[in-house]
């Protein structure tokens, strides 16, 4: 009588079966102890080469702000017969009290003046920004993508480039030495119309905004009742972004203003700095107003940076 084999084919009597050969590695394959440590250490290393890297950059960007703040904390004497990371005696209440005394309160006014800057410059800014962000996406007109293309231009257009036109029309329309001169140039920001459409084509599902339409709402009511709540993450990235810009700006209100009551924060740190030559005094005085200056930038960035990462988060996946 024959018998099958494990394939099933009639075996050869006086014969074994066929033996199953055995798929995959062999004994002589397998991972030897030094191959089976050598990823585990590599990525060990990579990892520490990381966050050797993250901490060197950590450390260059927060030694100008540790710098800053054992500077602020110093009288004169210290300031210049200490080391700069040397700690003195404790005087920044009285560097404090100095600089919102001195020349009659003026940096109070600076601080006031940009505040007014940033916060509705970049608050107008911002609105103009989502406004032509969510119609460049949702909207279909003649000549869109060519005018997108002018808009991406922009971004590539330094502003001390534009600062010596704007001038000139500031110029031509009896807007210099105003605080008009400032503001209205800080409503334009191309790169604030792309991260709009960017978060437009992210948050905002056609699909809603045909059901507002069913609904018998208008244009208006669409953008402000349900688009705009929709777009919160992504307003409060490019308000940071403008918030910032506006803060930080220098060159154009050296150029367009001369009065120094209308002065940004920024510019009249710069002032008092120029003066240090024949006034050594000045220079505790530019040093705690820079630090104090720094202040609502931080603030801004504690208060609104969950809006901040998620809008960040939404971009980077765009």
């Amino acid at each position: 009588m024959s018998t099958l084999d494990l394939d099933g084919r009639q075996a050869v009597p006086g014969t074994l079966p066929a033996t199953p050969v055995r798929e995959g590695p062999g004994p002589d394959h397998r991972p030897t102890g030094r191959s089976r440590r050598r990823r585990p250490t590599g990525a060990l290393l990579s990892r520490a080469a990381v966050n050797g890297l993250l901490a060197v950059a950590a450390l260059y960007t927060l030694m100008p702000l540790a710098w800053l703040l054992i500077a602020a904390t110093k009288d004169h004497g210290d300031l210049f017969g200490t080391g700069g990371f040397t700690l003195g005696a404790f005087h920044l209440f009285d560097n404090l009290r100095a600089v919102f005394t001195a020349d009659g309160g003026i940096y109070g006014r600076w601080l006031l003046n940009s505040l007014l800057y940033s916060l509705v410059g970049s608050l107008v800014s911002t609105l103009i920004c989502v406004a032509a962000g969510y119609a460049f996406d949702k909207y279909h007109f003649a000549g869109k993508d060519k005018l997108f293309g002018v808009v991406l231009a922009g971004i590539l257009v330094p502003g001390t480039v534009i600062s010596l036109p704007m001038y000139l029309l500031a110029s031509e329309a009896g807007l210099v030495n105003t605080y008009w001169a400032v503001l209205i140039p800080s409503l334009v920001n191309p790169f604030g119309v792309y991260l709009a459409r960017v978060f437009s084509e992210g948050y905002i599902p056609n699909e809603v905004l045909e059901a507002a339409r069913m609904d018998g709402a208008g244009e208006l009511k669409t953008f402000r009742t349900v688009s705009l709540p929709m777009l919160a993450p992504g307003f409060m990235t490019i308000f940071l972004f403008s918030f910032t810009g506006s803060w930080n700006s220098f060159y154009l209100p050296l150029m367009m203003l001369n009065d120094q009551h209308l002065y940004p924060v920024g510019l009249g740190i710069y002032n008092w700095n120029t003066v240090v030559v024949n006034n050594p005094e000045y220079y505790s005085l530019a040093i705690t107003g820079a630090l104090v200056a720094v202040l609502p930038l931080i603030a801004v960035f504690i208060g609104l940076q969950r809006f901040w990462r998620s809008g960040l988060t939404a971009g980077a996946v765009k």
